[in-house]
């Protein structure tokens, strides 16, 4: 009889695993009054413009979102990805960062900001050297707060910090070509 239950115990647990791995982020909605997905990014936003970030906004964040992280990069740089922004700690409550955006790598109210492939915090908007890139806005709803040094972090250990902490994905994609 003990070895009939250590058997069900097992499979239980098995079949919990197998459960827990199915599980995939809820969607959350990204989007941006600049720019709808797919679309090209204005100029104003690039490196050709006045180089601020665009307002970007997300919604449809699960119970248990203690942060968000955004990160903005263009798989499409000759050298591999290059990283044009990288924020974290945003406290569950908002669901935007508006325009123009804030350099410093850390706010007020608790965000932080990672340094970018330009070497420094705050948003580097888009300057492909030469066709159409495309920028992915991607935000995360976390379950935990990231106790990173901004200073120090990029966008490698800021994704290692969230492994198994993502409760939520979305992204949206812009274009732009100089």
């Amino acid at each position: 009889m003990r070895k009939n239950f250590l058997i069900i115990a097992v499979l239980f647990f098995c079949l919990f695993i197998f459960i827990a791995a199915q599980i995939k982020p809820v969607k959350l909605t990204v989007t941006s009054p600049a720019f709808k997905d797919g679309e090209m990014i204005p100029v104003q936003y690039t490196c050709k413009g006045d180089d601020i970030s665009p307002e970007i906004n997300w919604s449809g964040a699960p119970k248990g979102t203690k942060s968000f992280v955004l990160i903005c990069d263009d798989p499409d740089a000759p050298m591999g990805t290059w990283v044009h922004w990288v924020v974290y700690n945003i406290p569950a409550s908002i669901t935007k960062l508006q325009k123009c955006f804030p350099k410093d790598a850390e706010l007020k109210n608790g965000i932080k900001q990672a340094k970018t492939s330009f070497g420094s915090s705050g948003y580097g908007g888009p300057c492909p050297p030469s066709g159409t890139h495309r920028y992915y806005f991607k935000v995360y709803a976390i379950d935990k707060m990231l106790s990173l040094d901004p200073k120090k972090s990029t966008k490698k250990e800021v994704m290692k910090a969230i492994e198994g902490s993502i409760i939520g994905y979305g992204e949206l994609v812009g274009r732009f070509k100089k």
